[in-house]
């Protein structure tokens, strides 16, 4: 696909927000700024990593990449950085440096508690571990050669094979594994999907939010269906086709006739969920594309036959959704399914949440969290905001995934027990969906009553306790600092609620009140205490 800088479309933006977009100028000059920031905030975070090797559990075997970065508006820092040992990848060993706008260091983030003392020479070779993580998980070897690295998501980090398959799932969904095997002595200590799947699940005339403005790009001919305004973001046409695929183009600029029957339709919902995704994140959070690098993500509609899914791939750095079945699912390109999936991507440029665990059901959770977001934010007459996701796409059910109740799809945790990270991600997710819903909107909303959960190991709410909300605003605030600038890769749902817990407490100049008891009292009603 062509690089090259286009001539931004006359068509106006006109979103719900009525908020004007950055032009190309003020993005260039934004992130140029933003490159000199990091850098210089990049290097005294490394300072302070160096000067206090007993608190960031480094020595000279350790070196630290840089990832992401937070600057708060009185210019505090919070530095995230990927860790090395002896030249290894450490999994769980990510760390925030956070420091003062003066540049003292505040405090260090990081799931890693002992210091690494590993002997790196493995006694299981390379072609073993393959061997063993295909007879387990099957699929075929995205490459012959594993990386090595330090496993430190448990208690005790082990020397271990990364090994990735790749293999195509019964609904046609791809599968992108990282099945982690000891170097040591063969045990598989971890597998997850790299795959993050909603779960089933011009002037755009769309399925599902009515006619819409969108910011098309002009071309010799006519039009294509890209967006120079936010970072280039664009939507291709997959023809029912699992590769391949071309960006769509018209001559008159309308798009899409409100049905399935123009296969330009399904386009134009994802083209304005992606931009209202990116207006979401730019306006409320301050951050510019998913790797708040000013870059956009792209679209990839009509995949497959058939297809009952959608999902963020690292990969490609694209959203992919499928038609759906039309018998239980319609096309996947509803509001909160693309907010959803372009979280993903903003989760992985931040936490890093593994897709497993008690880690994994948080990744989820984030996805629904700020898909659901994104559907209040777009304040769209056609589909309103609400804590149902996937209402739009479902045939036959009201709804994919309830915040409010989230047992009432069947299969996902309201609550908090010892057995909750050995669900699938997409049900483990209830716990913090629940806990939003409550700290958001109170038990008692008129967007619904929602149960609290009693001592027990028990999956289901059935208490009644009453608690009133601080806002979705406010909320989502509060969760979007805690993913940003507390979580690492191998948080589990303890550590949300100190994340959080935190997060509010800084954050309480910004929103006008220390909302940390209502947090707790949250986190309490869900079961985590």
């Amino acid at each position: 696909m062509s690089r090259n800088t286009f001539r931004q479309a006359s068509l106006a933006l006109s979103i719900a927000t009525g908020l004007a977009a950055l032009s190309l100028g003020a993005q260039a000059q934004v992130q140029e700024h933003s490159q000199a920031q990091r850098a210089s905030a990049f290097s005294k975070a490394q300072g302070h990593i160096e000067s206090f090797r007993g608190r960031s559990l480094s020595d000279a075997d350790h070196s630290f990449e840089a990832r992401d970065l937070v600057v708060d508006e009185d210019g505090a820092e919070h530095a995230r950085f990927d860790r090395r040992y002896k030249g290894l990848k450490v999994l769980g060993g990510d760390l925030i440096v956070h420091s003062g706008r003066q540049g003292a260091l505040q405090s260090l983030r990081q799931t890693l508690n002992r210091q690494l003392q590993i002997d790196t020479s493995p006694k299981l070779r390379a072609a073993e571990a393959n061997r063993i993580a295909l007879q387990q998980h099957g699929g075929e070897l995205l490459s012959k050669q594993p990386e090595l690295m330090i496993y430190a998501r448990g208690d005790l980090p082990a020397l271990a094979w990364d090994v990735r398959s790749f293999q195509t799932k019964a609904d046609g969904t791809p599968s992108e594994m990282h099945i982690i095997v000891d170097a040591q002595n063969g045990r598989v200590l971890e597998a997850w999907d790299d795959i993050h799947t909603a779960a089933a699940n011009g002037t755009g005339k769309t399925l599902y939010s009515g006619n819409v403005l969108l910011t098309t790009n002009s071309v010799s001919g006519g039009y294509e269906l890209r967006d120079p305004s936010r970072g280039n973001t664009y939507t291709i046409n997959m023809a029912n086709r699992t590769s391949g695929g071309s960006i769509l183009k018209d001559s008159d600029n309308s798009w899409g006739n409100n049905a399935t029957s123009d296969s330009t339709s399904a386009a134009t919902d994802a083209q304005f969920g992606t931009a209202v995704t990116w207006d979401y994140y730019k306006n409320v959070h301050g951050r510019m594309g998913i790797a708040n690098d000013g870059k956009g993500a792209y679209n990839r509609v009509h995949y497959s036959r058939n297809y009952n899914n959608a999902y963020w791939s690292d990969s490609c750095f694209c959203m992919t959704y499928g038609d759906g079945d039309g018998t239980s699912l319609r096309p996947l390109v509803s509001l909160d399914v693309a907010g959803h999936e372009m979280t993903h991507g903003v989760t992985s440029r931040t936490a890093n949440l593994t897709y497993s665990g008690e880690s994994g059901g948080l990744n989820e959770a984030t996805s629904d969290i700020f898909g659901t977001m994104v559907e209040f934010y777009a304040a769209n007459a056609n589909d309103s905001g609400d804590y149902l996701i996937g209402e739009k796409i479902m045939i036959g059910r009201s709804f994919m995934r309830s915040m409010i109740k989230p047992s009432a799809d069947g299969a996902s945790a309201d609550c908090w027990y010892a057995g909750v990270g050995n669900l699938d991600v997409h049900y483990s997710s209830g716990v913090a969906n629940h806990l939003f819903f409550i700290l958001a909107e109170g038990t008692n909303s008129p967007l619904g009553a929602s149960p609290t959960c009693v001592a027990g190991n028990t999956r289901v709410a059935t208490g009644n306790a009453s608690l009133s909300g601080i806002g979705r605003t406010a909320a989502a605030k509060i969760w979007y600092r805690a993913l940003t600038t507390k979580m690492t890769s191998a948080t589990n749902y303890a550590g949300a609620r100190a994340a959080t817990l935190a997060a509010a407490a800084e954050l309480t100049a910004t929103l006008g009140s220390d909302y940390s008891a209502q947090v707790a009292a949250a986190w309490s009603a869900v079961g985590v205490n």
